[in-house]
């Protein structure tokens, strides 16, 4: 009996046996393809291709370095010039599986000269060309190496025409792409024009308020409102400041933080012109709780806006600090020193509330105003 199970287990190669084997197989593997997609026709190539994005979906970083030690990717780069639309596409494919989750990779593909013939797949009529080469420049502009040579490229514009035509993964991958690239440092030119703001407001008005996509458009367009022109068109654009207002209400921390750097930006550039339209749509109640609720930015940020749009002179405007002052001497008496600070936080939470009551039955009477002058 024991002689026997000696033997099977002789017969049985160990799990260790077993990944050498596989690992020698998919050596081999990678030597094939590269040697095809190196030295083969076109068709070859392109076969090549489709095969090292088939086999790189479902493997490790390390098999994509190993590709890439192969020399896979300055032929694959080459393809991308190809009158051919297949071998356009199969490359892509090939180059954006490559460049995941592997930052080597993304600075090799960028310095074997990806950038140039991306850019000009964003022009193409081709929309699935045309978005596979957004969420090309997506994935190469995540490696901080790469974003100045991006800027640079002159890709940012038509990023922002897939805002204005592209499906709803073209729109977030160029957004991403372009919050990406406005992190750049080594720029000195701004990426991004006024061009930007009404498709960005339109997809902010339309998405959830409190997800990363908001985020990024709104640090996006709180970039823009530092221009005349920016703060120009979002005046302009039909509904601009209320989604902004909206993003104030209901953003994550992130979100909020930017929507109201945006507001506020509107509001010191001219007082005058931006105080009533931001009154108008109900900015209080949100920016009464962001000075409780938000990030320390986003807080200090609420205040200055919040001391902005008051209608009283600036010598006679109640500073933030005295409000609070305020607020803590009427807990004290309520409660005493020790929950003051707590019933100062609520007696404020109570007042945000009812200033949001009174701020939606108005916003309630205008719509309803309005429905009756347009019958």
């Amino acid at each position: 009996m024991g002689q026997d199970e000696e033997n099977t287990a002789a017969s049985t190669p160990s799990t260790t046996d077993q990944e050498e084997a596989w690992n020698q197989k998919k050596e081999i593997l990678i030597h094939d393809l590269a040697e095809k997609l190196i030295n083969g026709d076109l068709q070859t190539q392109i076969e090549a291709a489709r095969d090292i994005r088939k086999v790189v979906k479902k493997s490790s970083v390390k098999t994509r370095s190993k590709f890439a030690a192969a020399g896979v990717l300055q032929p694959l780069v080459l393809m991308l010039v190809s009158s051919n639309l297949d071998a356009c596409e199969a490359s892509l494919l090939a180059l954006l599986n490559l460049a995941v989750r592997n930052e080597r990779n993304k600075v090799e593909i960028v310095t074997a000269g990806a950038i140039p013939p991306l850019v000009e797949l964003l022009k193409f009529q081709n929309s699935s060309l045309r978005e596979l080469a957004a969420a090309a420049i997506l994935t190469l502009s995540a490696a901080a190496p790469n974003k100045p040579a991006i800027a640079a490229s002159g890709a940012a514009p038509l990023l922002v025409e897939i805002l204005h035509s592209g499906s709803v993964q073209g729109q977030v991958d160029a957004v991403t792409a372009l919050h990406y690239l406005s992190t750049c440092k080594e720029t000195s030119n701004p990426i991004l024009n006024a061009t930007a703001v009404p498709p960005l407001l339109k997809l902010l008005k339309e998405c959830k308020k409190y997800s990363k996509f908001a985020e990024k458009a709104t640090a996006l367009l709180e970039i823009l409102s530092k221009s005349e022109e920016g703060r120009m068109a979002i005046k302009n654009s039909d509904g601009g400041i209320l989604t902004l207002v909206e993003t104030v209400e209901d953003g994550s921390l992130v979100s909020t933080e930017h929507a109201v750097g945006a507001l506020l930006s509107l509001c010191q550039s001219c007082r005058d012109m931006y105080r009533q339209l931001i009154l108008k749509e109900g900015a209080i109640p949100g920016l009464l709780r962001l000075t409780v609720e938000g990030t320390y930015e986003a807080k200090e940020r609420a205040r200055i806006l919040l001391d902005l749009l008051r209608d009283t002179p600036k010598e006679k405007r109640l500073s933030s600090s005295v409000l609070e002052k305020i607020f803590y001497d009427i807990a004290k008496r309520i409660d005493g020193a020790d929950k003051a600070a707590e019933t100062a936080k609520r007696l404020l939470q109570d007042m945000v509330q009812r200033s949001m009551e009174l701020s939606m039955t108005r916003i309630q009477q205008r719509a309803a105003s309005s429905k009756i002058t347009s019958t």
